[in-house]
C-alpha cells in the first residue's frame, strides 16, 4: 500500500513531498518524490487522558464545581454512573470510541472507574474497534489483575501508598491527578514516583524543579481545565522541563477529538505547532510505552490521511500548523490502525 501527499515524516514533523510504503501493517519506506496528490498523511492520535465512561451524560452538570462534578465518591459523574446500567455504559462507551476512532485516535489512556467491572465494561465497549485502549483502573487494588496500570484520582481523595506498591509489584505503572484545584497535593503526587501526572495546573516553580529532576512526564487537559474553572496549566514551563502529552479528559465535558485539543492548545500557549503535534502523538504514546506517533520507517502504520483539498485545507501554505490549528473531523479522509 501506499500513501501520497504531504508527509509529515520524522520525529520532527518536517514536511515532506512523497510517499509512505505500508507493508503487513508497518511503515516499510518513507520517500521523498513527486507527487499530485494534496493529501496531508500525519502519525494518529494517542489520547493522553480520559474518562470515556462518562459518555452516558454528555454536558450533564452544567453550572457546577468540579468537585460537584468529579469529586468522589458523590460528585455528579459518579451518582449517574452507579444510576446507570453495564449495558448503557457499554454502548455509551462505544460510541466515543467509534468516534475517537474516525477521529485518527490510534489510542488512549483512559482512567477507569468501577474496579474490575469497570475495565471489563471498557474491555467489551472496544471489542471490534481499532483503537487501543491503556486502561488505568481504579478504586481496588485487584484492578491490576485486569487492567494496564493503576490511575489515582488525587492525594487528597486518599492515601495510595498501597496502591502504589501492589502497581510496582504487578510492573505496571501508577499514574496519578496532581495539582488541579490547587498546589498542595502535588508533592505528595511525587512522593509515589508516578508514572505520570495528569493536569499540574497549580504547578509552583519548586514541583516543575521535581517534575524536571525526576523526569515525570504531565498530561495536560486545558479544554477540561478552563470548562471547570480551575485555571490553565504552565504548558510553556512544563515543556521547557518534561515530556508534556494531551489530552481531553471527561467525555461528558469535552468531546474526545484530540483536533480541537491540539487547536486550543496551540492557540492558548506559546507553543509551536510540531511541538503540539508531538503532544498529541508521540508523547502520550512514549507515556503509554507505545510504538506509534512518528511517521518513519520500523515503526507501526498507525496514519491519519486528511484531505488537503477539502475546503477547510485547500491553500494552506503551512501543513503542521494546519493539523495542529485548522484540521477537523470532517477532514479525514483516512484512518489506518493496523
Amino acid at each position: 500500500m501506499e500513501l501520497t501527499g504531504t508527509v509529515l515524516a520524522g520525529p520532527e514533523y518536517e514536511p515532506l513531498e512523497g510517499r509512505v510504503v505500508v507493508e503487513d501493517g508497518e511503515i516499510a519506506a518513507v520517500e521523498e518524490t513527486e507527487t499530485e496528490s494534496t493529501d496531508i498523511v500525519c502519525p494518529a492520535f494517542v489520547n493522553a487522558h480520559t474518562h470515556v465512561g462518562d459518555s452516558i451524560a454528555k454536558e450533564a452538570g452544567r453550572g457546577l464545581t468540579l468537585e460537584e462534578l468529579v469529586g468522589p465518591p458523590d460528585g455528579l459523574k459518579h451518582r449517574l454512573l452507579r444510576e446507570t446500567s453495564r449495558e448503557e455504559k457499554v454502548e455509551a462507551m462505544a460510541r466515543s470510541l467509534s468516534f475517537m476512532e474516525s477521529a485518527g485516535t490510534a489510542a488512549f489512556l483512559e482512567f477507569r472507574e468501577g474496579g474490575v467491572e469497570g475495565v471489563e465494561a471498557l474491555d467489551d465497549a472496544a471489542a471490534g474497534l481499532d483503537v487501543e485502549p491503556v486502561v488505568f483502573g481504579r478504586e481496588t487494588v485487584d484492578v491490576l489483575e485486569v487492567a494496564d496500570g493503576f490511575g489515582a484520582s488525587g492525594a487528597h481523595d486518599d492515601d495510595f501508598t498501597a496502591e502504589r506498591v501492589a502497581a510496582r509489584e504487578a510492573g505496571k505503572p501508577f499514574a496519578i491527578h496532581a495539582g488541579e484545584v490547587g498546589p498542595d497535593d502535588i508533592d505528595p503526587a511525587l512522593d509515589l514516583d508516578p508514572a505520570f501526572l495528569v493536569h499540574m495546573v497549580h504547578a509552583e516553580s519548586m514541583h516543575l524543579d521535581r517534575v524536571a529532576d525526576s523526569d515525570t512526564p504531565v498530561v495536560v487537559c486545558p479544554r477540561s481545565n478552563l470548562v471547570t474553572g480551575v485555571g490553565l496549566p504552565p504548558v510553556e514551563a512544563l515543556a521547557e522541563r518534561t515530556t508534556v502529552a494531551l489530552g481531553t479528559d471527561n467525555v461528558f465535558l469535552n468531546s474526545p477529538s484530540m483536533f480541537r485539543e491540539m487547536e486550543f492548545a496551540a492557540k492558548l500557549f506559546d507553543v509551536e505547532a510540531p511541538e503540539v503535534l508531538r503532544m498529541a502523538t508521540a508523547a502520550g504514546a512514549e507515556i503509554a510505552g507505545l510504538d506509534c506517533g512518528v511517521v518513519e520507517p520500523g515503526r507501526p502504520a498507525r496514519l491519519v490521511v486528511l484531505d488537503g483539498d477539502s475546503d477547510n485545507l485547500a491553500g494552506v501554505r503551512d501543513p503542521v500548523r494546519a493539523v495542529v490549528r485548522r484540521a477537523g473531523v470532517d477532514d479525514v479522509k483516512r484512518v489506518l490502525l493496523p
